[in-house]
């Protein structure tokens, strides 16, 4: 790996595009290393592992409306929408598929200076492969590629620091995905990086406070706007350059500012990118920060049942969960039972509570309405708090990171129970790590009464190829569903 630094250059200061931070991961994407066979491996995994959660999202209004979008811009070739018939323009099925995917909390993720879903990487690679006609070897070339920019600029920046949304990673990350998928040269890759970072850099308030189903809708604007990117970079227009470093450029302005340095790692030329084998999925649709912790409510338990009720619950955990899903982050809401599906699955406080009491957690029972007000859990609820520990915030940020935390559980007649997690259990280094045979089950599980048998022995026979594949091959890939796709919305379109 190359250590990258990267700071703000007046624009009396040249800086050749060939040294720019957007050139040197275009370089990267378009260097043409085989891909090794366990990250093709892994990429198949993480394909299955989307279409497991779009498929269990389908019928959920936010994706409703992103289809019913895409379904009113019919493409040829085109690309295949989750749930939808027929073929649609390549930008407008990465985006209804990019919703559905998002939608649940519940795909990949990867953590260090900053946060991400680098499987959102993946609905607009694969739209851009069925729609220009790419190979599957091309699409596992692609989504390699998306995965080792975002990781390398999620490990060297940070952007929740500045509040701005991480999304502001994925558009370079997608425009370099597909540059590696077309076979691109490096400095038209250049051009769209620096168009993707420049479109997609928003604030993150789309996570804060009550959020909205935006929240779902932020990571597929991003491929969209990739695409279209790609799409201007290739008919010869630019961006703005240097669009990381310049003057007035994004760590200028919106990040550190003119004296920040950072330090941004990638792979030198001719290096293999396994960045994908450094990510990690959820069994939990819940904000990967708690999964550990779900698994450790789930353990504690049958010991807090039997022993009586509770009167506080404290989690020792790190600055990063305390201060974004923890009630370090000042947000009222994480408190409300009237506070919506997407404001909850970011509050630890909730997710410990019904994990605690339910010994389960379901991506539509745990959050319904219902379960959300019910008094014993509200109760609970409002007893419970996060605390920042400098320990587990330092065991966050080591090569092999801890999500986990301390929970303090004191009951009314002064008992105390004391436990910890480092890791959630589907981690690889958890006690059930995740591997082709979960992966699998997630998918059967989710798609069950959403897609039938059959089209899922299809899927998954097509996808366990998935780099053997042919174009034509590619170009089916979908996911037919037993839902009825009639658009039910009306907008402009």
């Amino acid at each position: 790996m190359i250590d990258h630094t990267v700071r703000t250059y007046r624009s009396a200061e040249p800086l050749p595009r060939e040294q720019q931070l957007a050139w040197k991961l275009a370089a990267v994407a378009t260097d043409p290393v085989p891909v090794l066979p366990e990250v093709a491996e892994m990429v198949v995994n993480r394909v299955i592992d989307n279409a497991s959660v779009a498929a269990a999202s389908l019928s959920r209004r936010p994706v409703r409306v992103a289809r019913d979008q895409a379904l009113a811009h019919p493409g040829t070739p085109g690309a295949t929408v989750f749930g939808g018939p027929g073929r649609y323009a390549p930008e407008w099925a990465a985006w209804a598929n990019g919703v559905a995917v998002r939608e649940l909390d519940y795909h990949d993720t990867f953590l260090a200076a900053d946060y991400s879903h680098p499987g959102d990487n993946i609905p607009p690679i694969l739209a851009v492969a069925q729609h220009t006609g790419r190979t599957g070897a091309d699409l596992v070339r692609g989504i390699a590629a998306g995965y080792e920019l975002q990781v390398g600029l999620v490990r060297g920046i940070c952007l929740h620091e500045h509040k701005i949304d991480h999304i502001a990673h994925l558009g370079p990350s997608v425009a370099g995905g597909l540059g590696a998928l077309l076979g691109l040269d490096t400095a038209t890759v250049y051009q769209a990086i620096g168009q993707a970072l420049h479109t997609t850099t928003t604030t993150r308030q789309s996570r804060k406070g009550e959020i909205s189903s935006w929240k779902a809708y932020a990571p597929a604007f991003a491929g969209k706007a990739a695409i279209e990117a790609v799409d201007r970079a290739l008919r010869g227009e630019g961006a703005p350059s240097p669009v990381y470093e310049g003057e007035d450029g994004v760590i200028a302005w919106l990040l550190g500012g003119p004296d920040a340095r950072y330090t941004v790692p990638l792979p030198g030329p001719g290096e293999p990118k396994r960045a994908i084998l450094n990510t990690f999925t959820k069994e939990h649709s819940a904000e990967y920060q708690s999964q550990a912790l779900i698994d450790l409510a789930r353990r504690l338990g049958p010991r807090v049942g039997e022993l009586g009720r509770v009167a506080r619950i404290v989690i020792h955990t790190s600055h990063h969960t305390h201060h974004v899903i923890g009630s370090g982050s000042g947000d009222p809401q994480k408190y409300d039972p009237k506070a919506s599906r997407e404001t909850l699955d970011h509050s630890v406080p909730y997710i410990f509570a019904v994990a605690l009491q339910d010994g389960a957690w379901h991506h539509e029972r745990s959050y319904a309405p219902e379960r959300a007000n019910r008094p014993d859990t509200v109760e609970l609820w409002q007893k419970i708090s996060t605390v920042e520990d400098p320990e587990w915030t330092r065991r966050y940020h080591e090569p092999e990171p801890a999500f986990g935390g301390r929970v303090e559980v004191v009951l009314a007649d002064g008992t105390t129970l004391d436990d910890e997690i480092a890791v959630a259990d589907a981690h690889p280094a958890g006690a059930r790590p995740f591997t082709r045979e979960q992966y699998v089950a997630k998918f059967r599980a989710l798609a069950e009464g959403v897609i039938t048998p059959s089209d899922q022995d299809r899927f998954l026979d097509a996808v366990s190829r998935l780099a053997e594949l042919d174009a034509a091959e590619v170009r089916e890939l979908a996911l037919p569903a037993t839902i009825d796709a009639t658009p039910a919305t009306k907008g402009i379109f």
